[in-house]
């Protein structure tokens, strides 16, 4: 299918501004263009609360924005949003996990993670932890966080949800679910998805090459934390969706994560989004497909993870 006609205006529309592409640009020249006014206003939240996730000693702490959509919220969604290792933060997010937190009857706990190049890898996976941890121990205390618990996150995001999952299978916290937006499951830049020429839009080979230079700064980025397809034992983890979009580079390799999870005897569900691009996700207010995934995302957490149960009072 062809780009959708709202997503190819929309880059017509950023190329008459003259902005350089990402990958010809620094990341604090990219974030300095970044407005995130453009997505409008989310729904209002019964509460919102800007607060600390930090380890046991207190040395380091996550900021993290919590979305409390009302009294008795159903679960917890812990969400990583993405930009690449990069790019992104809650404030450019928050219109889309009020969404999130609205159509679910959940918190969204939005985690503001550290950024590369600043912070390289496993700085991002590190807090992401550390964000679940406490979210986990919040359970059931005043700020409206209730269990089950759920990671999410889309893109670098997803790359992060599937890192804290995997450590999860061991150390606890137990979780739900996971819901994974096109995410990054792996480092190989060769796969037929990603050099096709219908896939160089807002995420081309050259900017997600950019982004995993930035990450990783010379890392072994084909180790498990930072692509998950290559552990060799995906077993245990928790009822997972995936949402993929059609023109994306990183489409193959969800697609490979899809068929990776249901032979590790993992419950999964998988949506290709036709027409979609990279990015749409995030673009809720100006894509109408970002609206139409939340909704899917939310249908399986009500039919495979029973989110219509509540805590005991």
């Amino acid at each position: 299918m062809v780009l959708e006609a709202a997503s190819a205006a929309l880059l017509r529309a950023a190329e008459a501004e003259g902005r350089s592409p990402i990958h010809e640009s620094t990341p604090s020249e990219v974030r300095a263009a970044s407005d995130p006014s453009v997505f409008g206003l989310g729904p209002a939240m019964h509460q919102v609360v800007d607060t600390t996730a930090h380890t046991a000693d207190a040395q380091h702490q996550v900021p993290v924005r919590v979305l409390v959509p009302s009294a008795s919220p159903r679960a917890t969604i812990v969400f990583f949003h993405g930009g690449g290792w990069v790019l992104g933060d809650v404030e450019s997010y928050d219109t889309l996990g009020r969404k999130l937190a609205a159509a679910a009857d959940a918190t969204v706990v939005m985690v503001d993670y550290r950024l590369a190049p600043e912070h390289p890898f496993p700085a991002a996976l590190d807090d992401a932890w550390t964000a679940l941890q406490w979210t986990a121990a919040q359970r059931g205390g005043p700020a409206g966080i209730v269990g089950p618990v759920v990671v999410a996150g889309d893109s670098a995001g997803g790359n992060l949800a599937i890192g804290v999952a995997r450590r999860a299978r061991g150390a606890g916290p137990d979780l739900a679910a996971a819901l994974l937006v096109y995410p990054v499951t792996d480092v190989d830049t060769t796969r037929p998805s990603y050099v096709h020429p219908d896939n160089q839009l807002l995420l081309s080979k050259a900017t997600m090459t950019w982004f995993l230079d930035h990450y990783l700064q010379g890392a072994d980025g084909r180790q498990p934390d930072v692509s998950p397809l290559n552990d060799i034992d995906l077993s245990g983890l928790p009822p997972t969706a995936v949402a993929l979009a059609e023109h994306d580079p990183l489409l193959d390799e969800g697609h490979e994560l899809v068929l990776r999870l249901r032979d590790s005897g993992v419950q999964v569900a998988a949506r290709l989004f036709e027409g979609q691009m990279h990015g749409f996700f995030q673009l809720t207010n100006v894509l109408a497909a970002s609206d139409t995934a939340v909704g899917w995302l939310v249908e399986f957490l009500e039919s495979r993870v029973l989110l219509t149960s509540r805590e005991p009072a």
